[in-house]
């Protein structure tokens, strides 16, 4: 993307203001996540059980949990937890769902029916329930869940990958450099990938919001991020036991959740607006 494009990209991109606030949500989630030591006002994991279900507070502002943690240190140090995994579990998703998409799109017959069809067996199963037992099977922690959660999420690029790749290669350009001699691989990854990585750049910029609230759904359920590390999910799990008693140590996460998952999803269809000239009115 040369210089001017990029401009014309940025400039659609925040025409709208919806877009612009989404950005600075998500802005302000990453440098939370990227200066969790330094403005968390206590160690994540401290537990003082003199201040067990603290009220809101000037020392506690968002109270503390039923281990007298401080709620809003735990909070911050979960952003950290939520974006690692989210743009990891993402990035793995996409590099082997694009990898099998532009395979199975190339070469097609035998490779493509076989890579289609085991496609659709994980796609039959909920994501969730696939993500479930697999952590069942592995265990939970940051890494495994990362692997967990983009395998079971790798099936909407292979499918959008090799649809890509299908109206791609019988363009005139790509018989050029067959005829200048050119290999398979070399076609597919300087050739057909960079003309196709428009939609995979928006469907990443959208998966990170679900993938970050399948994370939680998994640590709410106990089958995620396992204690004490400061999980989003977690936390709420633990707090619905004291609504009542400190409704703030529930909410505050679940909010949390919401927003960052919102913003992800408006700043990816922000995305895909300056992306797409149809979008534009371009075409």
């Amino acid at each position: 993307m040369d210089k001017t494009k990029f401009k014309k990209f940025i400039r659609t991109l925040y025409s709208r203001k919806i877009v612009i606030g989404a950005s600075v949500v998500v802005a302000v989630f990453i440098l939370a996540a990227i200066l969790a030591p330094l403005i968390a006002p206590y160690d994540p994991n401290y537990a003082d059980f003199a201040a067990y279900l603290s009220q809101p507070s000037a020392q506690h502002l968002l109270g503390t949990d039923s281990y007298g943690r401080d709620v809003l240190s735990r909070i911050i140090y979960g952003t950290r937890v939520s974006l690692i995994i989210g743009v990891l579990a993402v990035c793995i998703s996409c590099i082997i769902g694009t990898f099998f998409g532009m395979v199975a799109g190339y070469f097609g017959g035998i490779v493509d029916d076989v890579i289609y069809r085991m496609t659709e067996a994980i796609r039959a199963i909920p994501q969730v329930v696939l993500a479930m037992a697999l952590t069942a099977v592995f265990g939970s922690g940051i890494r495994n869940l990362a692997i967990i959660l983009g395998i079971s999420s790798m099936t909407g690029y292979v499918r959008m990958m090799r649809g890509q790749v299908l109206s791609i290669k019988q363009a005139d350009y790509i018989m050029a450099g067959k005829l200048q001699g050119n290999s398979n691989f070399q076609l597919m990854f300087k050739h057909i990938l960079p003309n196709s990585i428009s939609p995979i750049i928006v469907m990443m910029t959208q998966q990170v919001g679900s993938t970050i609230l399948s994370e939680a759904g998994l640590s709410f359920l106990g089958l995620g991020i396992s204690a004490p590390t400061a999980s989003w999910g977690s936390m709420v799990s633990e707090g619905r036991m004291f609504l009542l008693q400190n409704p703030v140590f529930a909410l505050t996460p679940g909010i949390c959740v919401a927003a960052l998952v919102i913003s992800l999803n408006m700043l990816g269809d922000g995305v895909r607006d300056a992306l797409d000239p149809r979008l534009r009115g371009e075409l």
